[in-house]
């Protein structure tokens, strides 16, 4: 239990409420309740057996604050490209997307918030090696952005292409598997795409897909894309239809 010293007297939380100015009192519930609503262990095995111990959000965010140019403030700030290679239940995914769709929102005209919003989805990646936490990541981030649109108004039901290209991203950037092998959950090369712009064309992308475990090697020049099928340039928000460039 934390300790407080108040007149140069120790208390403890249970027992000093009552010196307390109003906000201080405010304050400190606030403490308690976050303290005891963030889970940071979900069991003793679980730490045992995979070392799984979450990341306090309060660390999550003075993190990403060492990062504000490249998340938030910088030039193609949307573009550039995080990745968590044991992402949990997805607290840091989610937090890097809130920052750039709120960076979006302060810095784009609305009608390219849906487009924009896109292609900020698309540069988040992540692998997560249980069911359950890839599972709540990827539905996390999708519940963010879905919240995000329907804030602001803008249609995203399930039936929309806007939801569908970005149930589409977030499948195909939060991967279930192992970095250390670069393998997934049924042994197979962990795959990813790049999600490239056509610069000529604004709201259009390229997808071009790699390897996992071809990053490796990368820096040898013998970075591969060419390990799946190649795909037509296509609208962001039409990505999921996955048009092959040999259709």
């Amino acid at each position: 239990m934390r300790e407080y010293v108040i007149d140069d007297q120790p208390k403890t939380r249970d027992t000093m409420t009552a010196n307390l100015t109003p906000l201080h009192q405010r304050r400190d519930v606030a403490l308690a309740v976050a303290d005891a609503v963030e889970q940071l262990v979900k069991s003793r095995d679980r730490v045992k057996i995979y070392g799984e111990v979450f990341t306090p959000q309060r660390m999550v965010n003075q993190m990403l604050d060492l990062v504000r140019p490249e998340l938030e403030t910088g030039p193609r700030f949307v573009d550039k490209t995080f990745f968590e290679p044991a992402a949990g239940d997805g607290n840091f995914l989610i937090a890097i997307l809130r920052r750039k769709l709120a960076a979006i929102e302060r810095r784009y005209q609305p009608e390219f918030w849906p487009s924009e919003s896109l292609f900020a989805l698309a540069s988040i990646y992540g692998v997560e090696l249980l069911a359950d936490n890839h599972e709540a990541a990827r539905q996390g981030m999708l519940d963010e952005f879905v919240g995000f649109h329907q804030r602001h108004g803008t249609a995203c039901s399930q039936r929309t292409n806007l939801w569908r290209a970005a149930r589409f991203l977030v499948d195909s950037n939060i991967q279930r598997g192992n970095t250390l092998t670069g393998f997934d959950h049924d042994g197979r090369e962990i795959t990813f795409s790049w999600w490239n712009r056509v610069l000529s064309v604004p709201g259009m992308v390229q997808r071009d897909p790699f390897t996992f475990n071809s990053l490796h090697i990368a820096d040898a020049g013998m970075f591969n894309f060419a390990v799946n099928e190649s795909y037509s340039p296509c609208r962001i928000e039409h990505v999921h239809l996955e048009a092959r460039a040999d259709d």
